[in-house]
């Protein structure tokens, strides 16, 4: 490590520059690596509170990559509290003297089974997110707007659903990019999926039975549990949710991802979409959850309007996010409820203040209504294409492989492996290799008596070369 440092007039200890080992064909973004090499520094007490950050120009100059990669790692570090922005000054360490100092061998993340976390070359993620691509400047650009004047009313409590300003925006979005016909009143802007979940449950009540797709989105299944329902999985075709094992069920909420189901990424057809709004529709009470996942990302065909667009009967709550479109920090997802519900959500959870500052809100409204958003899909789309071409490419010949699914949408894809090979073994030698590679097996609640072994790969925060290397490696490692 090479720290240069010096003290300015009234004394502060400036770093002129930071050398730090950036590793280039690491599956690690390089504003990570930046981020954690700062953070762990302060931890460990090598750079004390008060100390000043290089700028984010010389910084960028000095390790030879983009103002923008430096720009994330201090925005990170600074939404954590691990340095403070010091208006016309720069970036200056926060003063962290109760930080308990850790060990730097031990900072690392741990898994969930509190295994540590291996370093890896390349991490085939189906959850990754581009933030290089992030549009910083016209972020920049719209939160100095936002705050040019003195607003005081931005420092209110807001509404409870969300700024009315936001929920036209995304009325119109919803209107022209998904199908779904739904006025302002009828959205509830909230930070993240599982905040708008919960509170969903305070409208339908407890006495209800959900069904979940198996296999499915833990999260989702995980959430229900601990809010007390009774919940079960339904076994999935080819077309998506089977209608018929779901009516034996007894359930009455299913929630679904119809255009982009995770982690199989079926998309569902309609006939198999009007099933199961009948199924909603043959009782009073019932429910379908539209949890739109990656609906942006579309690489085959024209764009299938959302399931919410075919609900003629007030039968479909949907739920969207922008964590995927833009960057999973922003922490902004938004919920359409049905007529009925709305009047309940009036009488019985209105009193719940939004969990979404009314600046971020204004931002995001400013980045939609002035064609940012659609500009940035359009980008996102293009870039993940490219990266999706290049992984199908080279893909071809990979040793066991019989089938590849999945791979008309989103950000990963489904490699299905002939029998005699299992899971476990394709993501050990895979992991002696330093790949991560995810078993479609973690996402079954209930599995399957027999199933091939299953791979999922992501490719959204790999490049295009990454990708390559990636995958010449797994052929090698691969060779059973």
């Amino acid at each position: 490590m090479t720290v240069i440092m010096c003290r300015d007039a009234v004394g502060t200890v400036k770093m002129n520059e930071l050398t730090i080992n950036l590793q280039t064909k690491s599956g690690i973004p390089l504003y990570e690596q930046i981020y954690e090499y700062i953070k762990n520094d302060i931890r460990c007490g090598r750079m004390k509170s008060g100390d000043k950050l290089p700028s984010t120009r010389a910084l960028s100059k000095h390790l030879d990559v983009s103002r923008s990669t430096v720009e994330l790692a201090y925005e990170q570090l600074l939404s954590e509290g691990y340095v403070e922005a010091v208006p016309y000054r720069g970036y200056y360490i926060a003063e962290v003297e109760d930080l308990y100092r850790l060990d730097p061998m031990k900072t690392r993340e741990t898994t969930v089974t509190g295994r540590k976390a291996k370093d890896y070359l390349y991490d085939f993620t189906p959850n990754g997110v581009d933030l290089n691509s992030f549009p910083y400047n016209i972020w920049r650009k719209l939160s100095k707007e936002s705050l040019v004047e003195d607003r005081a009313e931005l420092f209110h409590l807001g509404n409870p659903q969300g700024e009315y300003g936001l929920r036209n925006a995304i009325c119109s979005y919803l209107h022209q990019a998904r199908g779904v016909n739904c006025s302002p009143e009828q959205i509830i802007v909230g930070a993240g999926n599982d905040y708008l979940l919960m509170l969903l449950s305070t409208v339908l009540g407890q006495n209800h039975k959900f069904a979940l797709e198996n296999p499915t989105y833990r999260q989702a299944y995980r959430l229900f549990l601990n809010l007390s329902y009774e919940v079960c999985t339904v076994d999935m075709d080819s077309r998506g949710m089977n209608v018929a094992k779901l009516k034996e069920s007894g359930a009455d909420i299913a929630f679904v991802m119809p255009s982009h189901q995770y982690p199989l990424g079926i998309v569902m057809p309609i006939k198999r979409r009007l099933e199961l709004l009948k199924w909603a529709q043959e009782q009073e009470g019932r429910y379908i959850i539209e949890d739109d996942y990656d609906s942006e990302f579309r690489y085959k065909g024209k764009p299938i309007p959302a399931l919410k667009g075919y609900d003629s009967c007030e039968k479909v709550i949907y739920i969207g996010t922008f964590s995927k479109s833009i960057a999973p920090a922003i922490r902004m997802s938004y919920m359409v409820l049905p007529e009925p519900l709305l009047e309940t959500y009036k009488e019985k959870s209105s009193f719940v203040n939004s969990t979404v500052s009314k600046v971020d809100q204004l931002i995001l409204q400013n980045f939609i209504e002035n064609g940012y958003y659609e500009r940035h899909l359009n980008k996102m789309r293009a870039l993940y294409k490219n990266r999706h071409d290049v992984l199908l490419g080279a893909l071809k010949k990979m040793p066991g492989v019989v089938r590849i699914s999945g791979e008309n949408a989103g950000v990963h894809l489904l490699l299905h492996f002939k029998k005699g090979i299992t899971e476990e073994e394709l993501v050990r030698k895979a992991e002696e290799q330093k790949i991560k590679v995810y078993g479609l097996s973690e996402y079954y609640v209930e599995s399957p008596a027999e199933t091939d072994a299953t791979i999922l790969l992501g490719y959204a925060n790999m490049s295009e070369e990454q990708i390559t290397e990636a995958v010449q490696i797994l052929k090698s490692a691969w060779k059973i």
